[in-house]
């Protein structure tokens, strides 16, 4: 009696340290020992677990309500829909998908100067044959009333804008695969550049044509050549002018190699 006494208030002092998984005073284990104790023990779990009692003496997690995240899982799971029509066009919408994916992988096997590990390489065309190739280019420099003045009088610092530009760009078709990191160095075989003032709209007309008999095409060698031909006038002309602009640098034309004969607006 006197054992089971001290026991008693032993459990009144520290109520919070057994734990709330299982109630730890029933009536089938707890005679002799005073039933407010126990009252009090399982209101202070319940007070601090939220969680009823149980009938067979269990209270906690074990009596927890998973109704609602079992209604939450379910509505995570992947619906397939009933209507066929619109389970039809998901199937033709993925389809698209892959053939345009199938497309897009393809049209990157075409990509010439592309390697198998999308690195830049060099093109071999050792294979080729020899084809007589030109190109033709043009671009545009819009200088303004005032410097287009200066330059029709030649009354430009630097001295003739015209002339200079006009070398500088045939020896810029010449320095292409210098220039350019994927050229071939092509043996040229003919360059032109031409400039002409254009009072319409006080700008600067450039055109280049370069051909040569080999395995690939010029068409840089006449991009580069106009390109080149007008930052020179803008070189020239800077002292005057930073308004100057340089535009509608383009290809008009090609011919020669696998492709032929190609025009802009053809």
């Amino acid at each position: 009696m006197f054992s089971t006494l001290r026991h008693a208030m032993f459990l009144r002092r520290f109520p919070t340290v057994f734990s709330p998984t299982k109630r730890a005073f029933g009536s089938k284990i707890s005679d002799g020992i005073d039933a407010q104790i126990v009252n009090e023990l399982n209101q202070e779990m319940q007070s601090i677990f939220g969680a009823q009692p149980s009938p067979d003496g269990f209270s906690g997690p074990g009596t927890m309500d998973f109704s609602e995240l079992k209604s939450k899982v379910e509505s995570l799971k992947p619906t397939v829909p009933e209507n066929s029509d619109l389970r039809s066009h998901i199937e033709y919408q993925k389809s698209t998908e892959y053939k345009q994916g199938a497309e897009m992988a393809s049209d990157m096997s075409r990509l010439t100067h592309v390697g198998v590990s999308g690195e830049a390489q060099m093109v071999d065309v050792s294979s080729k044959d020899n084809t007589k190739r030109t190109a033709l280019a043009c671009c545009k420099v819009i200088l303004g009333q005032r410097v287009f003045d200066l330059v029709l009088a030649n009354q430009m610092g630097k001295g003739d804008v015209l002339g200079v530009a006009k070398i500088a760009g045939i020896n810029g078709a010449k320095q292409t695969s210098s220039l350019i990191p994927l050229c071939h160095n092509i043996a040229l075989t003919h360059v032109r550049v031409d400039l002409r003032l254009n009072p319409e709209d006080c700008s600067v007309e450039i055109e280049g044509e370069a051909s040569c008999t080999g395995k690939t095409g010029v068409e840089m060698e006449a991009l580069t050549a106009v390109s080149v031909a007008g930052l020179t006038v803008y070189d020239m002309c800077k002292a005057a002018s930073k308004d100057i602009c340089i535009t509608d640098v383009r290809l008009e034309r090609k011919s020669g190699g696998n492709s032929g004969y190609w025009s802009r607006g053809e």
